[in-house]
This record gives C-alpha cells, sequence and structure tokens, in this order.
C-alpha cells in the first residue's frame, strides 16, 4: 500500500468528526472509520489515530491527553537542556573558579572544544552569568579575526614546552623548563612559560616521601662524621656521598646503591641488585673508583660518607677505601640529616623514575631504565644547585679554570 499522503488540517478535523458521531450511535458504530475514509479519500490507519486522538482528549478513552503529551514533551526538552547545561558547565569548572576569568582565547576554545557535542549556541548560553561567559558577535568575530602574534608565539613555545617536558621524563616544572628554554636561545619571561605549562595541563613532579632501609652495623670502631651535614666540596672529588634505596617489583624487591660527587651532583657509581648485601654498594664503588681514576683523577683527599649501614661497614669495603686513598665518614645512628643528600638523590630516583615510569618487571627492566636516567641525570638534566646546568657540564666548567700543571710533551 502506498505511504499515506498528508492532509490539511480541515480534512483530518472533518473526517475526525464524522468519524467520532458515527461511532456514538449503535447503528453507524460498526465500520464507521473504514467507511468514513473512504468516502473523504483518507486512510483508515491515519483516521483511525485521530479518532483515538479526539476521543482521549474527549475523556472517552483512557489515555494521556494532547495537552498532557505537549506538556510532557515541553518537560523533557527542558530537562534536557538543563541536563546539557549542567554538562557543558562541568567541563567550564576550570573556569568558574573565581578571579578575574579566562583570557578571551581560553574562552573561544572551550566553545571549539564543546560545539561538535552541543552546538555553539546552547554552549553560549551555559555560559551567560558565569566568568566564562562570552558574547556570541565576540566568539565569531575571534574566529574570523587573523591570529595574533601572541598567539602565533605561544603556539610555537608551547609545542617546545610539550617536547622539553617529555625529553626530560615529564618531571620539569616550569623553573627548569624556562632555563632550558634559555640554553636553547629562546628567550622568553619565566611567567610566560608559567602560564603556557598550565594551560597546556603540565606539571612538575612532586616527590614524596620514602621509608629507609638502613640496616646498622654492630658498634664498634667506627669512623668518625667529616661532614658534620656540611655537603658542600670546593672541586669534584673531594667529597662522595653513599646510600641505598630499594624498588618493588613484579618478581620482589630490587636494591640500588649509587654514590654521589657532592660538588656536582653526578652519579659517578651505582649497582642494581636482588640482594641487600656488601657486594651491592661494593660494585657501586668499584664503579665510581674506576670512572674517576680511568679519569685520570687522584683520589688521595677524597672523603667518602656513609651512614651507619652494615654495607658500608663491611671490611673488603673498608679495604677498597683504603686502597683508592680515600678516607671514611659515618653519620650518626638513626639520623637522616647525617646522610641528606644521599637520601635525597634516593628520593629524586624514586619519584622521577621509580614512580613515574613504572611498575617493573625485575631487574632486568630496572637495570636498563636506570642506566637510561643515570645517563640523562648526568648529562642532560638541569640542576637548580648548579645554576642550572648539568652536572657534567659543571664538572667541565670547572676543568678549564684549573691551570694545567702536568709537563708538556715535545718532540
Amino acid at each position: 500500500m502506498p505511504a499515506p499522503k498528508k492532509y490539511d488540517d480541515e480534512l483530518r478535523e472533518r473526517a475526525t468528526r464524522l468519524a467520532v458521531e458515527a461511532r456514538r450511535d449503535p447503528v453507524s458504530a460498526v465500520g464507521a472509520i473504514r467507511r468514513i475514509a473512504d468516502q473523504l479519500g483518507v486512510h483508515p490507519e491515519a483516521l483511525r489515530t485521530w479518532v483515538k486522538k479526539a476521543e482521549t482528549d474527549a475523556g472517552d478513552r483512557p489515555g494521556t491527553t494532547s495537552s498532557d503529551a505537549e506538556r510532557l514533551a515541553a518537560l523533557e526538552r527542558e530537562v534536557r537542556e538543563l541536563r546539557r547545561a549542567n554538562q557543558i558547565l562541568k567541563s567550564a569548572a576550570k573556569f568558574l573558579r573565581g578571579g578575574a576569568g579566562p583570557s578571551v582565547a581560553m574562552k573561544v576554545g572551550f566553545v571549539d572544544s564543546q560545539k561538535e557535542q552541543h552546538g555553539v549556541q546552547p554552549v553560549l548560553q551555559a555560559l551567560e552569568g558565569t566568568p566564562a561567559q562570552i558574547a556570541p558577535s565576540t566568539y565569531y568575530a575571534a574566529k574570523t579575526r587573523p591570529v595574533s602574534a601572541r598567539s602565533r608565539r605561544d603556539e610555537e613555545l608551547t609545542v617546545l614546552i610539550k617536547q622539553i617536558h617529555a625529553e626530560n621524563y615529564g618531571v620539569y616544572g616550569a623553573r627548569k623548563v624556562w632555563h632550558e628554554l634559555h640554553r636553547r636561545g629562546v628567550e622568553v619571561a619565566r611567567c610566560t612559560v608559567e602560564r603556557l605549562i598550565h594551560a597546556a595541563g603540565l606539571r612538575g613532579l612532586l616527590r614524596d616521601k620514602a621509608p629507609r632501609t638502613t640496616r646498622p652495623a654492630a658498634e664498634t670502631d667506627r669512623p668518625r662524621d667529616l661532614v658534620n651535614r656540611v655537603f658542600t666540596a670546593a672541586r669534584p672529588n673531594h667529597l662522595w656521598v653513599a646510600d641505598l634505596t630499594y624498588v618493588r617489583t613484579s618478581v620482589g624487591w630490587v636494591y640500588a646503591a649509587f654514590v654521589l660527587d657532592v660538588y656536582s651532583r653526578m652519579i659517578v657509581g651505582w649497582q642494581v641488585a636482588t640482594s641487600l648485601y656488601t657486594d651491592l654498594a661494593l660494585d657501586a664503588l668499584k664503579m665510581a673508583i674506576w670512572r674517576r681514576q680511568h679519569q685520570g683523577a687522584e683520589l688521595h683527599e677524597l672523603v667518602h660518607h656513609s651512614d651507619r649501614g652494615m654495607q658500608y661497614r663491611a671490611i673488603r669495603y673498608s679495604q677498597r677505601l683504603a686502597e683508592a686513598g680515600a678516607v671514611a665518614s659515618v653519620g650518626s645512628k638513626g639520623d637522616s640529616y647525617d646522610n641528606a643528600m644521599a637520601e635525597a638523590f634516593n628520593s629524586l630516583y624514586k619519584a622521577e623514575l621509580v614512580r613515574n615510569k613504572g611498575p617493573w618487571r625485575g631487574l632486568d627492566d630496572l637495570e636498563m631504565a636506570t642506566v637510561e636516567y643515570i645517563d640523562w641525570y648526568n648529562n642532560r638534566r638541569l640542576h637548580g644547585e648548579l645554576g642550572h646546568v648539568p652536572p657534567a657540564e659543571y664538572e667541565a666548567r670547572h676543568a678549564v679554570t684549573q691551570p694545567i700543571t702536568a709537563p708538556l710533551k715535545t718532540s
């Protein structure tokens, strides 16, 4: 059967009235709808629908009247609009926290982010009366206005900021990103970097405190504390600090030992293992001594400082220090401040690598990541205590300022 035609209001009203009247007369009620539909050229099912609606509105048939249906439809539209406005306002919550409100560019960007889902006009209406309110004329003018020089520069800087943040384990905040930009020859105000890094949703890494791993050795003739919490050095290989930390992996605990040069904050020796005994710390010390001696350094004035852990009080460890000409220094019992610099690096290592890039499958997984992290830490990571340069560069600067004492070779 062909699809029903669209009937004009007069025909619909007349057909409905005749059918309702015919249905009220018992003599003509049977087959009234089909008979009248055929007479007026109306589809019987269309007429049947009109009759049901008329009888319901008149109270002759149970059901929802037209006025009730219209009222319900209006309420449902209102609820949908309120839900949409609420969803838009939730998305704009970061703009609605008081203060002077977001810039026009941020408002336009927000509307653009929501227009595909809600449309432009509903978003503009939902923002009326809030700090993020923007007039339609302002929005459309901003969309047609050429991009300003500042906006173009912000876009270029944001790309570079995201690159620097990603290249540095995602741990840099605004301060270090700003210094890295200056190192790359990009002149920009720090407040601009803070604004752009916030707008990009980036942030620096916050360090948490972690339990200690020290196992005190028995009180014998322990070395004196030659540092007394003064962690400064006039040159490389004047003062080293050493400590241990631990990492949870899928197959159990892995332990890490580090030796740090106080002058440059450089990690000169390190080792990871599944055992928390002497060889772990001793291997890190051997690496540090070999590395420095391989570079031609003299260690006879070196002070090696650690806590009272049994790994650092072991005879083999003390012998290796003595062979290199170094002097051992040990802090007091149960006082983390006596080895604060080494423990601070452990906290940094746990924050920037372990928690930031974990979880870890096991020793091999963590060891490879530690190799890459130490290389980044020594050669590329900016250190605020060093004037925002990497440790390797800081030591190189020191080297070029020292007089050459070795005689020149002549042919």
